[in-house]
């Protein structure tokens, strides 16, 4: 497992762009409300060169965001079904983005595709503790943040 303190929004946004040349294909974040999971997208976003780093904001209303680049960001707050989820068309996403950012990923349930990164959020103290694990397979938490 990787690691990462934060202690200030700016911290967070630089743990995203450092984060990111590590990260491709399901990336899910988990966290509490306000924990920073689209400040550390915004982070991301912002190293990927051709993405519009510009237009990330916090996706709740529009549950679905493609920021170009084959970068698409992913809110799963407001769902509350697997049918509402179905029709997303989330499996197509995953199989053709270059990366998919998926906030309230555990909403996934056993829906949770392989290989996968999540990357879990917690506040600590006056930061952020940002805790990133890889799963390739099934039972299989590398922990590295490498595949």
């Amino acid at each position: 497992m990787l690691v990462i303190e934060a202690a200030s929004e700016e911290e967070t946004i630089q743990a995203g762009r450092d984060l990111a040349p590590r990260l491709r294909g399901v990336v899910l974040l988990t966290g509490d409300l306000g924990a920073g999971k689209t400040t550390l997208v915004r982070g991301i976003v912002s190293a990927i060169e051709g993405a519009h780093a510009e237009e990330v904001g916090s996706p709740t209303f529009t549950l679905i965001h493609d920021y170009g680049a084959g970068v698409f960001h992913i809110d799963l707050y407001r769902l509350e079904t697997q049918r509402e989820m179905d029709t997303l068309g989330l499996d197509e996403i995953f199989d053709q983005a270059r990366l998919a950012l998926v906030e309230w990923g555990e909403k996934l349930g056993a829906r949770k595709p392989l290989p996968r990164t999540e990357i879990h959020i917690h506040h600590s103290g006056e930061g952020r503790l940002i805790e990133l694990e890889e799963y390739l397979e099934k039972n299989d938490v590398t922990g590295t943040g490498t595949t």
